[in-house]
C-alpha cells in the first residue's frame, strides 16, 4: 500500500488566510458533531479497566465493519530522532504498519505529525466512513481543532485539511480520538509503545524524513 503523497511534503510556510483559519469556518464550527473526544479517569483503577475493556470492545466491533479503521499510534525521541509508528487495523485485512523518522522536531510536533500521518492513511482507504484514533497525545489532538491558540499551525492546517475533505465527502463521516496512557497496559497500544522505544537513533542528517510501510500477514 502506497502512502498519500500528501504527508510527504514539507511546508516552510502556511496560508494565514486558508479557510480553516477563517472565523467561523473552522472543522469546529462547520462539523462539530463529526468528531469526539474521550478519555478516562486516570486515577482509578476500576475506571481504567472499564476503559481498556471498552476499548476492547471498540477494536472488536471495528474489524468486524468494512467501513471502519482504528489507528493506534505512539511517537518517542531518542538522539534527537523522533520515530512515530501507527498499527492500523482494517477489517478482513493484514495489519498496516507506519514507520516514520523526523530530525529536530519538537514532541509536539511529533505528536502531530504522527496523528496527521494516521489520518492520511484511515481517509486514503476506499469506502472508510468511521475513524478511530487512539493515542497516548489526546491533548496535542485537541490543538487541531483550536489552530489559533499555538505555534504548530502549520501541522493545524495539514490535518484540519485532511479531515475537511473526509468530512465532506459523505454525512455520515465521523472520527473519534481515544486517549490511553502507556502505563494502562493495553495490548495493541503497547505493541506500539515498544516499536516506537527499538529505534536507537544515530542518524545524523538535518531535516531529513524518511518512511517506510510494512504489512504483516
Amino acid at each position: 500500500m502506497d502512502i498519500d503523497n500528501r504527508t510527504n511534503k514539507i511546508l516552510l510556510s502556511f496560508d494565514q488566510f486558508s479557510k480553516e483559519f477563517l472565523l467561523g469556518y473552522g472543522l469546529i464550527d462547520i462539523f462539530p458533531s463529526y468528531f469526539s473526544f474521550h478519555s478516562t479517569n486516570q486515577k482509578s483503577k476500576e475506571s481504567i479497566k472499564a476503559y481498556t475493556h471498552k476499548l476492547d470492545n471498540i477494536v472488536l466491533l471495528t474489524l468486524v465493519d468494512p467501513k471502519s479503521v482504528v489507528v493506534v499510534s505512539d511517537a518517542s525521541i531518542k538522539n534527537q530522532v523522533a520515530t512515530s509508528i501507527a498499527h492500523i487495523h482494517i477489517h478482513d485485512s493484514p495489519l498496516i504498519k507506519t514507520i516514520h523518522h523526523v530530525i529536530n522536531i519538537s514532541f509536539t510536533e511529533v505528536e502531530l505529525f504522527t496523528i496527521r500521518c494516521g489520518i492520511n492513511q484511515a481517509t486514503y482507504i476506499p469506502n472508510i466512513s468511521y475513524i478511530i484514533i487512539i493515542t497516548d497525545s489526546i491533548h496535542a489532538t485537541k490543538r487541531i481543532f483550536n489552530s489559533f491558540s499555538h505555534s504548530f499551525q502549520i501541522h493545524a492546517l495539514l490535518i484540519s485539511s485532511e479531515l475537511w475533505d473526509f468530512f465532506a465527502k459523505e454525512s455520515n463521516n465521523s472520527i473519534e480520538f481515544w486517549d490511553f496512557l502507556n502505563y494502562c497496559k493495553w495490548s495493541l497500544h503497547n505493541a506500539v509503545d515498544k516499536e516506537t522505544k527499538k529505534f536507537e537513533g544515530g542518524v545524523t542528517t538535518t531535516d531529513l524524513l524518511f518512511f517506510n510501510i510494512t504489512l504483516i500477514e
